[in-house]
């Protein structure tokens, strides 16, 4: 459901920080493993310039502690186009030494027990978070080196409304309604903001809710999977799309909720016209850039369900780098070091260097910048917490359903009830997982 836009949200983040101009070069110009004694690899990454721009400054900094090794940068298509580009190398043994892609359900369609090189000997893998490693393994060994942060689903909220009105960040459903409501009766901002103008924006209460779900139950996504757990007939699951409701028929919502767009949202929860948005934070690159002196008045917690206790971050996982079986020998070497720095304090300090971080690392000892914004600092103590973060639903099973965003705005703009918008998800989900020929359905 998101595997494409908040990449595309963090790329036209970092487009608007700084231009970058593309140079790819192609895999046959490469050359020889060794070019005037050093050896030479390559290193294939996607064409957004965020992509380009960090992985560019990886390798300078590594370049700059291994002299002896050369990567160089070549780039390939976003989307769908990318996928197949990467499975046609991998394929016919054409794979550059390093590549950058996709973890969770889409790594698993590379075959990765076939076609990637496995790292659980590496010295780093120990220090990969739970969270990530899940993403990039495969018959129980892991395949990947995080690239990149994870990125939260939770509420963006305006820290200077919330002390000026004495309020609390909850941690249960019902402190969060009651926060609204005080709120709205306060008649300064609206409580909740929703942008269903970019239905995308929708999502959030139902997929940012998976950790409560998880936490009620930790197999629930693996029944859900095999057809044996759906939202409708799921207490927890259900409670994403009773939020949706609730909010609205409290009138909590802004009143131009109907055709507020993103950038709108954005706007109204740094200036405090808005207190709550729920959304991915990709947006806090966006609010940094249009509003930097508001940047540090918009915090975030995890969207609260039942239990205090449990409460915790629904997070997106970073994507991988890996080495295809293709490559071997000094080529081989060199790409376990690359990796090795990228997955090591320094490795992430780079990638900082080079864009602003939208979440924590999934590396044990990497610490965020001093200067991030207030909002991605506050993940830090769901991800250091155990059990204080789980992953996306989307991580964890290949069933999504094409036509969440538009029920979403259904439910949550008073046409259709929670009940009935969470049976037609159901039955939208069942199209897709029977296309993908899943056993049990």
């Amino acid at each position: 459901m998101f595997d494409v836009q908040p990449r595309r949200l963090l790329a036209c983040a970092a487009a608007a920080v700084s231009a970058l101009a593309l140079t790819a070069c192609s895999a046959g110009s490469l050359g020889s493993s060794e070019e005037g004694g050093k050896t030479a690899i390559s290193l294939l990454v996607d064409n957004a310039e965020a992509t380009v721009k960090t992985a560019e400054q990886v390798v300078k900094d590594f370049s700059a502690k291994n002299p002896d090794i050369t990567v160089k940068v070549e780039t390939r298509p976003q989307g769908t186009e990318g996928d197949n580009i990467v499975k046609t190398r991998l394929s016919t043994g054409d794979m550059s030494d390093v590549f950058f892609y996709n973890s969770g359900s889409l790594f698993q369609a590379l075959k990765p027990e076939q076609n990637l090189v496995a790292l659980d000997d590496q010295s780093y893998a120990g220090q990969l978070d739970d969270n990530f490693k899940t993403t990039v393994s495969a018959g129980g060994k892991l395949f990947g080196a995080p690239f990149g942060t994870f990125m939260g689903g939770a509420v963006l909220y305006n820290r200077k409304v919330y002390e000026r009105l004495g309020l609390q960040v909850p941690k249960t459903w019902a402190e969060f309604m009651a926060n609204n409501a005080k709120i709205k009766a306060d008649g300064k901002a609206a409580p909740v903001i929703q942008t269903y103008q970019e239905t995308w924006t929708s999502q959030l209460f139902i997929l940012g809710d998976f950790h409560n779900i998880s936490a009620a139950d930790p197999g629930w996504a693996d029944k859900y999977t095999k057809n044996q757990a759906k939202y409708a007939t799921t207490p927890a699951a259900l409670e994403g799309f009773q939020h949706l409701q609730e909010v609205h028929d409290a009138g909590y919502l802004n009143k131009d909720f109907a055709s507020a767009k993103y950038e709108d949202g954005q706007r109204m929860v740094a200036l405090g016209e808005g207190v709550h948005y729920p959304m991915l934070t990709a947006a806090v690159a966006n609010i940094a850039i249009n509003n930097p002196d508001k940047v540090n008045d918009v915090g975030l917690f995890a969207l609260p369900g039942d239990d205090a206790a449990t409460n915790g971050l629904t997070v997106w996982a970073p994507g991988g780098a890996y080495i295809p079986t293709s490559t071997s020998g000094a080529k081989l070497d060199a790409a376990k070091k690359l990796l090795a720095f990228i997955a090591s304090p320094d490795g992430c300090a780079s990638q900082a260097k080079a864009t602003p971080p939208t979440g924590p690392f999934a590396v044990k000892g990497c610490d965020l910048p001093a200067d991030v914004p207030q909002s991605i600092k506050d993940m830090q103590p769901y991800i250091d917490k155990p059990g204080g973060s789980s992953l996306a639903l989307e991580f964890l099973s290949p069933v999504k359903g094409p036509s969440l965003e538009q029920i979403c705005v259904e439910v949550g703009s008073g046409i259709r009830k929670a009940p009935d918008g969470a049976a037609l998800y159901d039955r939208d989900v069942e199209k897709q997982a029977q296309q993908l020929g899943l056993p049990g359905w």
